[in-house]
C-alpha cells in the first residue's frame, strides 16, 4: 500500500502536509518557465532555479538514505557539491522535476512507514556536532527546513527573471 492509499493522521501527516506545502512552492517558482530561463543565473550567485530543485532532490534522497541506513548509507554515492546547483547540458526543465517527484514519491513513503525515532550517528563532518545522532523525525525536520530555505532562496532568482513572486 502507497501513502496515495492509506489515510495518514497524526505527526506523520503533518510532516507529510507540510513537506508537501514546501515542495509545492518551490515547483512553484519554476512555472510557465522555459529551460533557458531556469538555467539563468540570476544574482551574483552560482544558483540558478532548475540548480535549485537539483539540489533539493539530491539533498532529500541522501537525507532519506541516512534515515534508512545511517551515515554509511547516506556517503555511498559521490555527491557534485558544484554541479547539483547547476543544470548540465542536456538536463530540462521537466526531466529535474520528474526527478523531483520520483525523490519526493520516495521519501513519503518512508515517512509513512519508517520508525520516527530510528536514529543513526550523523556523518563526521565540520557542520554536524562530533558523536551526534539524528532520528528519523529530526531528518524530516531537516528536510522541511531546507526545501523551505531554498524555496525562498528560488522566489528570490525568480522575482529576477520576470518579477513575478511565488510567496508574497
Amino acid at each position: 500500500m502507497t501513502t496515495s492509499e492509506q489515510v495518514l493522521t497524526g505527526e506523520r501527516a503533518d510532516l507529510l502536509a507540510t513537506l508537501g506545502r514546501h515542495r509545492g512552492l518551490l515547483r512553484q517558482t519554476v512555472d510557465g518557465l522555459t529551460d533557458e530561463q531556469v538555467a539563468q543565473r540570476t544574482t551574483v550567485s552560482e544558483l540558478c532555479l532548475g540548480g535549485l530543485i537539483k539540489h533539493v532532490a539530491i539533498v532529500e534522497q541522501r537525507w532519506m538514505r541516512f534515515a534508512v541506513g545511517g551515515a554509511e548509507a547516506m556517503q555511498a554515492e559521490p555527491i557534485d557539491w558544484v554541479g547539483q546547483f547547476r543544470m548540465q547540458p542536456g538536463e530540462t526543465l521537466a526531466g529535474l522535476l520528474d526527478e523531483f517527484a520520483r525523490v519526493a514519491a520516495e521519501t513519503d513513503e518512508l515517512i509513512a512507514t519508517l520508525d520516527l525515532d530510528t536514529s543513526h550517528p550523523l556523518p563526521e563532518a565540520p557542520w554536524f556536532e562530533p558523536g551526534a545522532c539524528w532520528s528519523t523525525r529530526r531528518v524530516v525536520l531537516h528536510l522541511i527546513a531546507e526545501t523551505s530555505q531554498h524555496a525562498g532562496h528560488a522566489d528570490i532568482l525568480r522575482e529576477a527573471i520576470d518579477g513575478r513572486k511565488t510567496m508574497g
